[in-house]
């Protein structure tokens, strides 16, 4: 099992002490919230997470929340099907073919929500502290659309 990424490593690292620890899922949750909508789940976790899934579909739980309390806190290979795997493992890694000829979501995420970035590393305090809010996931959907339209075709060629 690959892992992608764990709420624990930014809430027990560098992480500000007013903020609740679910903050260091927000980014995850909101990476995951895309592929819940978008069908990319495997079999196993859509048939054991069914009713959480539809409180995210319907917007009463966010994807942090979803992560903390059916994941653990960690987004792994397990939890994804096939194709939400390659593009997650395309996209959501740094140092890819396709991460470094496009954007990898970090930077992506890093851009809308205008969290400085000092020689390639994202500024730890202020991205702990965007909200974990609808809002903000709409304004980061569309970007994770494009990437992976941007991916489908990256693949073709």
């Amino acid at each position: 099992m690959a892992k992608y990424d764990d709420a624990s490593w930014h809430y027990g690292g560098n992480f500000p002490d007013d903020l609740p620890e679910i903050n260091g899922a927000t980014h995850i949750g909101m990476f995951l919230t895309w592929f819940i909508e978008n069908g990319l789940l495997s079999e196993e976790v859509a048939e054991d997470c069914k009713d959480d899934i539809e409180r995210i579909k319907d917007r009463t739980l966010t994807g942090a929340e979803f992560l903390m309390n059916n994941f653990d806190g960690k987004l792994t290979d397990d939890d994804l099907n096939e194709l939400g795997n390659n593009f997650a493992m395309a996209y959501y890694e740094e140092e890819t073919s396709f991460s470094n000829s496009h954007s990898d979501y970090l930077g992506d995420y890093a851009k809308i929500f205008k969290i400085k970035v000092v020689n390639n590393i994202i500024d730890q305090k202020s991205l702990y502290r965007i909200e974990n809010s609808w809002k903000n996931y709409d304004l980061l959907k569309p970007c994770i659309n494009k990437r992976f339209e941007e991916w489908k075709q990256f693949v073709r060629n």
